[in-house]
C-alpha cells in the first residue's frame, strides 16, 4: 500500500472516531474514505479538519468522502465578471452573515436550478440540517444571505475552521444571486486571509465562478496549514443587512473587520 505523500494530519483532541488517512484508504483516488458514524458536531468538526465531509443519502449509512482532486478557488485571486459587478452596483440588494441561516439551509435543501440532475433527491437531509445548524450554533457553520428589500433571494453556508472555510451549499431564488452570495464569501475569505476555499467537487457552475482542482495531497498539506492559523472574527459583520454594492469598494471590509480581528 502506497505511503500518504503529505504530511500527516493529526487527529483532533476530543475526536471519538479514529478516522483514516485518505490518502492510505482510498490509494485509487476514488474519494470515499470511511463508512458510518455519526454527525455530531465534534464528529464533523475532526473529520473536516482531516479533510474529509459527509455524503449521502438519506437513508443509506453516513459516508465520508476526501476526493480526489479536491474543487478549491482562490479568494485573492478571485475576479468578479463585469456582468456581476454591474448587478450588484445597480440592484439595490443588501447582504448579511449569520441573519439566516435556518432559511438558508432549507433552501439549499431544495432542487436547486443549477443541479445537474434534475429530480434528484437532495443530499441535505432533515439529519444534517440538525447537525449543520449545531454547527451555527457553535459559531463554526456561516451563513451568507442576499436580500431584496425583505425577500431572502438568494445564499449559501459552509465551516469556517482557522483560515480554512469549506462550502457546503449555495442557492438563488433571483438569477445571480447566488454568485452574489459567493461574491460576498470572496470578499471576507480575502480579507481574512484565507488561501483558498474548498468547494469539495466540481461542478460548472462552480468553474464558472473561478474554481479549479487542486491534487488531493497538496490540499491536504494545505489544510493543515490553514487550520494552524489564527481564525477572523467575523462577528462584527454578522445579523445586520449591508448595502452589497459597498462590496466594490477596496475599504470597505477593513472598516468591519479590522486586523485587530484575530483569534
Amino acid at each position: 500500500m502506497p505511503l500518504p505523500n503529505h504530511p500527516p494530519l493529526q487527529q483532533p483532541f476530543g475526536c471519538r472516531y479514529q478516522f483514516p488517512d485518505p490518502m492510505v484508504a482510498d490509494p485509487d483516488g476514488e474519494g470515499l474514505i470511511a463508512l458510518g458514524g455519526d454527525l455530531a458536531a465534534d464528529t464533523l468538526m475532526c473529520a473536516y479538519r482531516q479533510g474529509m465531509f459527509p455524503w449521502f443519502n438519506e437513508g443509506e449509512p453516513i459516508a465520508w468522502w476526501s476526493p480526489d482532486p479536491r474543487c478549491i478557488i482562490y479568494p485573492s485571486d478571485f475576479c468578479a465578471s463585469k456582468t456581476l459587478k454591474r448587478r450588484i452596483k445597480n440592484a439595490g440588494w443588501t447582504f448579511s452573515l449569520n441573519l439566516a441561516f435556518a432559511e438558508v439551509i432549507a433552501a439549499c435543501a431544495d432542487t436547486r436550478t443549477y443541479a445537474e440532475a434534475s429530480g434528484s433527491a437532495t443530499w441535505i437531509s432533515p439529519a444534517m440540517i440538525e447537525a449543520y445548524t449545531a454547527l451555527h450554533a457553535e459559531q463554526v457553520a456561516y451563513s451568507v444571505e442576499i436580500w431584496d428589500d425583505d425577500e431572502l433571494i438568494g445564499g449559501l453556508y459552509g465551516l469556517k475552521l482557522g483560515q480554512a472555510f469549506f462550502g457546503e451549499s449555495m442557492f438563488h431564488r433571483v438569477t445571480d444571486a447566488s454568485k452574489a452570495a459567493f461574491f460576498v464569501l470572496m470578499q471576507l475569505c480575502a480579507h481574512s486571509q484565507f488561501a483558498w476555499v474548498d468547494c469539495q467537487l466540481p461542478n460548472p457552475h462552480l468553474l464558472r465562478l473561478g474554481a479549479s482542482i487542486l491534487p488531493r495531497a497538496e490540499f491536504l498539506a494545505g489544510l493543515a496549514q490553514q487550520l494552524a492559523l489564527p481564525s477572523i472574527d467575523w462577528s462584527s459583520i454578522c445579523g445586520q443587512k449591508l448595502p452589497l454594492n459597498q462590496l466594490l469598494n477596496e475599504d470597505f471590509m477593513t472598516y468591519y473587520l479590522p486586523p485587530s480581528a484575530q483569534i
